[in-house]
């Protein structure tokens, strides 16, 4: 568990990075707790090309280094109905990529995830500081 502010992202992003023992992290929190902002960091830390947005109304989006090889895609949940339309995504296909996966409301498609996979939790503390704990599963 720690706690951080937004001027901490990036030893933040790069402290889940070392620590987490999956590259498959679901940031789950309350609307507000920083998830998507906590994956831009993330991205940044790992050197994306693309500097990072929800991706909220197209489910996923896919993050490229600079020699075009994908390193991270990044799944928002929020808008889905049921599980079925993560199946429609073919969401079994992406958990078999060896890189970094970001699942934004990930408790929306519980049933579907892998048995190992990292549990990004946000808590809100004030407006400028949240705490993170990692779950493992």
């Amino acid at each position: 568990m720690m706690t951080y502010s937004v001027s901490e992202l990036s030893k933040t992003a790069k402290h889940i990075i070392d620590k987490a023992s999956s590259k498959l992290l679901c940031l789950n929190g309350e609307m507000g707790a920083g998830k998507t902002t906590l994956i831009k960091a993330l991205i940044a830390e790992l050197e994306c090309e693309d500097s990072g947005q929800s991706p909220s109304f197209g489910i996923v989006n896919t993050y490229e280094d600079s020699k075009g090889h994908t390193l991270a895609y990044h799944f928002d949940f929020y808008r889905i109905e049921d599980e079925e339309e993560a199946y429609d995504i073919g969401i079994e296909d992406y958990f078999n990529f060896e890189g970094w996966i970001f699942i934004e409301w990930s408790e929306r498609i519980v049933n579907l995830l892998p048995e190992r996979y990292t549990e990004v939790q946000l808590t809100i503390d004030s407006p400028e500081s949240r705490t993170l704990t990692l779950i493992e599963h």
